[in-house]
């Protein structure tokens, strides 16, 4: 039987649910995620998008680059997700934003070249200057 977790915004406009298990989790220090989250990182699930299914209001979206979409709600404007041309099929949900964010744990960090020298956390995870290598 597969794990299915749930997760949404503060306001509780948008909901969620995934089934099954995330390709990985992971800590992102970039200077986008900082800003979208404001935030010294992000942790972040990612999916295939199909695990995925969206319950009540779909996140609206903004185009933080010309590959990268963020979704987020429209009311209160929490950060739920990231999707972006070069993971196609992939989305990236916002631990924060699952009910029980200690039902996925972070194996990584990426993007820490990135990182904010007083923001050091998770000292055992790796830490990759920039994407991680995908296989």
């Amino acid at each position: 039987m597969s794990q299915t977790i749930e997760g949404g915004c503060q306001c509780g406009a948008v909901r969620y649910s995934i089934s099954g298990e995330p390709v990985f989790a992971a800590i992102c220090h970039c200077s986008m995620c900082r800003r979208a989250h404001a935030a010294p990182a992000v942790a972040w699930a990612m999916y295939r998008e199909e695990q995925v299914q969206f319950k009540n209001a779909q996140p609206k979206l903004y185009s933080s680059s010309p590959e990268a979409k963020r979704g987020f709600c429209g009311t209160c404007g929490t950060q739920i997700s990231f999707t972006a041309s070069f993971l196609p099929g992939l989305i990236d949900i916002a631990v924060g934003s699952l009910d029980n964010p200690e039902a996925v744990k972070p194996t990584l960090h990426y993007w820490y070249s990135k990182h904010l020298s007083w923001a050091d956390f998770a000292g055992t995870l790796p830490r990759h200057p920039e994407l991680p290598p995908f296989s």
